[in-house]
Order: C-alpha cells, then structure tokens, then sequence
C-alpha cells in the first residue's frame, strides 16, 4: 500500500486536500494590481464597446469629455464622442496590457449616458477595480438625487440619510448540507458486476430447459399474488377485530367502622330546615299546646 501511495501524481494528492481551506479568503489580503509584467506582449486584437446618450446630455459630455480621455488614456483606452450620431465609443489600443480595463471603460460610458455625472462616475469604476460591488455607490447616487429635489435639505448633511456598507470577510464557507465522502483512493479496478449467466449458473437455472425455466416463473407470479393477497385480506381482517375492553374493577366492601348513618343524616337535614324556616322545636310545641288548654279551663 505504501507503494501504492507513492505512486499516486501530485495532481491527485492535491485534489484531495479540503477545499474549504482554498475558498476561505484570509483576513488583511487585497488583490494585487495587474501591471504590464504580467501582460508585456499585450492584447492579440482590438475590442471595443459603443453606447448611445440621449440629446440632452450632449452639452455636459462636451463640458466633461477631456476629463473622460484623460483618465482613459492613462488605462491606454482611446475614448471618441460621436455628437452627429449621439454615440460614446471606447476601443482599446497597442498599448493596452490589461484585458479586463476594456469592460471598466465600457460601464463607465454607460452611467455617463444614463445622466450619472463623471466625478461619480469615476468613483464607481475605482472602487469596481477595488472589489466593491457598483450596486452600493449607484444606490448612494440614486438617495443624493432623491434629497437633492428637496429645498430644505440641499443646505444640511446627509450623512444620516446615506446607507453605510459594512465590508464582511467570510472566512468559513457554509458547508453544504450533503456531503460527498471521497472513497479511499485504491490502485485496484472495482469488481465487475456479475452478469444474467453468471447468476443463472449460480443458481442452477442455466441448466434447466425452457418449459422448466417458464413453470418456475408461473410459480414465482402465482406465490407473490398470494402473498399480496393474504395481505389484504389481513388488512380487511382487522376491522372485524373487537378491541380490547378494560378490566371491571369490583367496588370494594365497605367496613364496619366505614357504614355512614342514612336516617341520621336526614334527621339533622330536617331540624336544620326547620330552623331556617323559624318553626318551633318539639318542646316548644309541646308548652304552647299546655298553655292554651289552661286558659280554655280558666274561662
């Protein structure tokens, strides 16, 4: 095996290392600038870009167009401004060494048609070559020009009124939530699948002859329509099952020492009604009834 580990190009032992370590962008790392040592030949053709403007940015392009060529020529773009055909064209040059400023000059041209002025314009292209998305400062511009239609802000701050972007440096990619499991790496080839012989000789139908082969199929068929069959009929079987009833609990026998008095009970029932309902007790009656017969001998 250690042969074999030895064996295996760099390319495949590189293939192997996790990728999340070659996605992670490390902190404090900025892009290096393209110069002329990385392309000294320079670019095998011309390419270029054109756009239209509408008429009436024709005057501001006039005012701003040396400014435009200025800083295009120091990225050896040549920049020309069509006024009969109401047309910016940009082309790139013998000169130019970097492949990618074409598509920076491109964008630039295209917010200039679409009445966005050159100073921020610029600020867009510069901070696209820093790795900062356009859609940030474009959505700044869009905010100033919204304020400045209102009179009573054009003389305050609107820094409470700008977004402020927070540059995030992810440092751990999310991992997906299915992993593939590499296998490991062997030199041997994997086993080859058995064919439809190799499984008729291991189970000795190869031998057998064509009448047999079809009545051991007819089996096959007849004993899976019977499983599924008394399947079902399980199934069905158990609507007709009673279910389980729960066990009778007996009461149980009542102590001596437990018996509750019924006619006691309703006795002081009724005493207690009776005095609610303020009649008199036995011996009062009983007084009341003496009392009345000795004034009846009295007369």
């Amino acid at each position: 095996m250690a042969d074999a580990e030895a064996r295996i190009p760099k390319s495949k032992k590189e293939s192997q290392v996790d990728g999340s370590e070659l996605l992670t962008v490390p902190d404090g790392w900025k892009e290096p600038k393209f110069t002329k040592e990385d392309n000294p030949k320079g670019l095998l053709e011309e390419s270029s870009f054109a756009t239209l403007f509408p008429k009436y940015r024709e005057a501001y392009l006039k005012e701003c167009w040396p400014l435009v060529q200025k800083a295009l020529n120091e990225q050896h773009i040549s920049a020309t401004l069509d006024l009969i055909e109401g047309s910016m064209t940009v082309n790139t040059t013998k000169k130019t060494f970097d492949p990618y400023i074409i598509i920076r000059a491109r964008d630039l041209i295209k917010l200039l048609a679409r009445s966005v002025p050159f100073e921020q314009v610029r600020k867009v292209v510069l901070d696209t070559m820093k790795n900062i998305h356009p859609i940030y400062n474009i959505k700044t511009l869009m905010i100033k020009r919204e304020l400045s239609k209102d009179p009573e802000l054009r003389s305050q701050s609107w820094e409470r009124f700008l977004p402020k972007f927070k540059h995030k440096n992810l440092n751990k990619r999310k991992e997906p939530k299915k992993k593939n499991v590499k296998k490991e790496y062997t030199p041997f080839p994997p086993p080859q699948p058995e064919s439809q012989i190799d499984k008729e000789l291991a189970s000795g139908e190869y031998f057998l002859k064509e009448s047999q082969k079809k009545r051991k199929k007819v089996e096959e068929i007849k004993a899976k329509q019977a499983e599924v069959i008394s399947r079902r009929q399980e199934e069905r079987n158990k609507a007709f099952i009673p279910p389980k009833e729960k066990p009778v609990v007996k009461p149980k026998k009542a102590s001596a020492e437990t018996k509750i008095d019924v006619e006691a009970i309703k006795e002081k029932v009724k005493k207690a009604k009776k005095k609610k309902l303020g009649a008199l007790s036995e011996e009062e009656v009983k007084l009341k009834i003496a009392a009345d017969e000795k004034k009846k001998k009295k007369k």
